[in-house]
């Protein structure tokens, strides 16, 4: 082991590293309903983040790295920004109470594609904090879901049995 962190105060479900260089920093959520930001070098959280009403199930770093999402069991995807120390988006749909297991940016992070518990993906206009459009074919909840490496799919898991290929 090279080095231990500590600083939630419940389980830890979800950490993500940036794909860009953005310094030795890694995210993480759990069931505190907090993001925490961690040094990698010194093992200390760094900043932390709050505003979900339930446990944090996934976090994603945007593609430029000086921002995060969120998926959680409340239902809603939060943009969380590094630089400005605070919230700036929340997406939710209207009247529904289904978990969110699974965040990616599209490629240039204009898109947020969020995996839910009732089996469909959300699209949302990341800077506009709208749903776009949403992609139904699961036959259960999305455990989880990421985007290709070039940007022109997205795959799905499912605990359907099944896992797809959206392009």
């Amino acid at each position: 082991m090279i080095q231990n962190f500590h600083g939630h105060i419940g389980d830890v479900f979800a950490v993500d590293v940036p794909k860009s260089d953005t310094g030795n920093i890694f995210i993480s959520g759990g069931a505190d309903k907090h993001a925490l930001v961690w040094d990698i070098r010194t093992g200390q959280c760094v900043q932390s983040f709050e505003g979900h009403e339930a446990d944090i199930n996934t976090v994603r770093f945007h593609p430029n790295g000086d921002a995060f999402a969120t998926g959680s069991d409340d239902a809603s995807c939060r943009l969380f920004d590094l630089r400005a120390d605070r919230q700036v988006c929340i997406y939710e749909k209207e009247s529904v109470l289904f978990p969110v297991n699974g965040v990616d940016f599209s490629l240039s992070g204009r898109i947020l594609f969020a995996g839910y518990g009732d089996y469909r993906v959300g699209v949302w206009d990341s800077l506009k904090c709208v749903r776009h459009s949403v992609l139904y074919g699961h036959e259960n909840r999305i455990s989880c879901l990421r985007t290709s490496p070039d940007g022109t799919a997205i795959c799905t898991a499912s605990w359907d049995c099944t896992i797809r290929i959206w392009a």
